[in-house]
């Protein structure tokens, strides 16, 4: 086996709050999201995966049951935690807040986390993955896939919005010790 470790992240499908441009709650996948679960399959890198994790939310754990998968919820891949602003619609906040929630990496909801915030839960998760190497996939939110891809190409924070990560993609990274490599971004997930 290669020494490194291979990370495919994969963002769960889609949810009324994605749909919708709302800060999501814990809501499950939406119908759209669920037809296109069984278009997707089990998809390979599912079955070559080591070890399978997954969020907590119930989007997360549904996206990863319905590929097939049998996973660990890991407390890493928890969305950015919206805190007063989940499940509200952006045009809902003030403007002022949304500015700031879009221009300040260290702005924080009422209640919840920043990018900063997220970007050093991150940092601390990613050096676990690689003391043995081996294939992971984990099922998260595309706010976890673009903070890996933010820290595995070292660039500020304030990118963190440049990059569109759909629902029900795999972005895939490899890892040596503490050093990353992105592979592959946001390819739409196929069996």
């Amino acid at each position: 086996m290669s020494k490194l470790t291979r990370l495919t992240l994969i963002t769960h499908a889609l949810t009324d709050a994605v749909a919708a441009a709302r800060f999501p709650a814990d809501e499950p996948i939406n119908e759209l999201g669920r037809r296109a679960l069984t278009k997707v399959g089990r998809p390979h890198l599912v079955d070559r995966a080591d070890l399978v994790l997954t969020g907590s939310e119930a989007r997360t754990r549904a996206t990863a049951a319905a590929l097939g998968a049998a996973a660990t919820p890991e407390s890493a891949l928890a969305d950015l935690n919206y805190g007063a602003w989940a499940g509200r619609s952006m045009d809902a906040l003030p403007p002022a807040d949304l500015t700031a929630w879009l221009t300040d990496p260290g702005h924080r909801p009422p209640g919840g986390e920043s990018l900063t915030d997220l970007l050093a839960r991150v940092s601390a998760w990613l050096p676990t993955l690689t003391a043995t190497p081996r294939r992971i996939a984990a099922v998260t939110h595309p706010a976890v896939v673009r903070a890996v891809i933010l820290l595995a190409l070292d660039a500020p924070p304030k990118s963190f919005w440049r990059m569109d990560i759909a629902p029900l993609s795999a972005t895939t990274l490899h890892g040596r010790s503490t050093s990353w490599t992105l592979r592959a971004t946001a390819h739409p997930l196929s069996s």
